[in-house]
């Protein structure tokens, strides 16, 4: 008796065509644009974004060159952080970077959808429109400080 391979349901977002949704949207809000703004510039409705964003639909290798020039990055963009959904470990692991010993892993402490929130989103945008970079500095200190419970002195 042949096994038969089950096709995924109509309408049941795949992982992949999800985290390629959650960049295009990202970096859509990082920019400040709107869906409106960002399917005028691609030819299709808002409504068709708003379903690329959720992973409802797959885009095209087409439409996402368009989405790649349009937002001002590469198309592996969109596929940034995708191997850890290849692989089926959604956890970072742990990593030294220029220290010698183990660190606290910053995705353990924070929220899985953290760099997808308009809040997050609007701060970068905030952050990185200030043009003196002494000035991002200072407010870079300044938020530690506040996070941490005491304030640096100079």
């Amino acid at each position: 008796m042949k096994t038969r391979k089950t096709r995924k349901t109509k309408g049941v977002p795949d992982d992949i065509d999800k985290h390629v949704g959650k960049q295009l949207k990202s970096r859509r809000v990082l920019l400040g644009m709107s869906q409106e703004k960002l399917a005028e510039s691609v030819g299709i409705t808002f409504q068709q974004v708003q379903k690329y964003e959720r992973g409802t639909n797959r885009i095209s290798a087409g439409r996402l060159l368009k989405f790649s020039k349009t937002l001002q990055v590469p198309v592996s963009f969109f596929y940034e952080g995708i191997e850890e959904i290849l692989s089926g470990d959604s956890s970072t692991g742990k990593s030294y970077g220029f220290s010698d010993t183990e660190q606290t892993v910053l995705a353990e402490s924070l929220p899985d959808d953290i760099m997808s929130r308009k809040e997050t989103l609007d701060l970068l945008r905030s952050y990185y429109s200030i043009q003196d970079p002494s000035m991002r500095k200072m407010i870079q200190k300044m938020i530690k400080s506040m996070a941490s419970g005491k304030i640096e002195k100079k």
